[in-house]
């Protein structure tokens, strides 16, 4: 699981944009250069299925859905933020 979620660049960046309050899909891809629908959708469903995001849909008209971080996801990313401290300090003692 997290060699998935990490090997996927856009995880980290999608795990960002809901920290900053940008949980719904279309403000994702415009808030990030690069970032493709399908490519975004692909890795919603991955973050889904692994149970670190849930979706919210809305009976409105337009359809409304929005993301955001479970618990689990929460303690996930708390988990990825320590390895990235451990590589920071791993490439200073370089």
């Amino acid at each position: 699981m997290v060699e998935t979620i990490y090997g996927c660049k856009w995880s980290l960046t999608v795990y960002q944009l809901l920290a900053n309050g940008i949980n719904r899909p279309g403000e994702m891809v415009r808030s990030v250069e690069g970032l493709s629908t399908k490519v975004l959708n692909e890795c919603l469903r991955k973050n889904l299925n692994f149970g670190i995001l849930e979706r919210h849909h809305f009976n409105e008209v337009p359809p409304r859905v929005e993301y955001s971080i479970t618990p689990f996801g929460h303690r996930f990313v708390r988990i990825l933020d320590e390895l990235e401290k451990l590589q920071l300090e791993i490439e200073d003692n370089v």
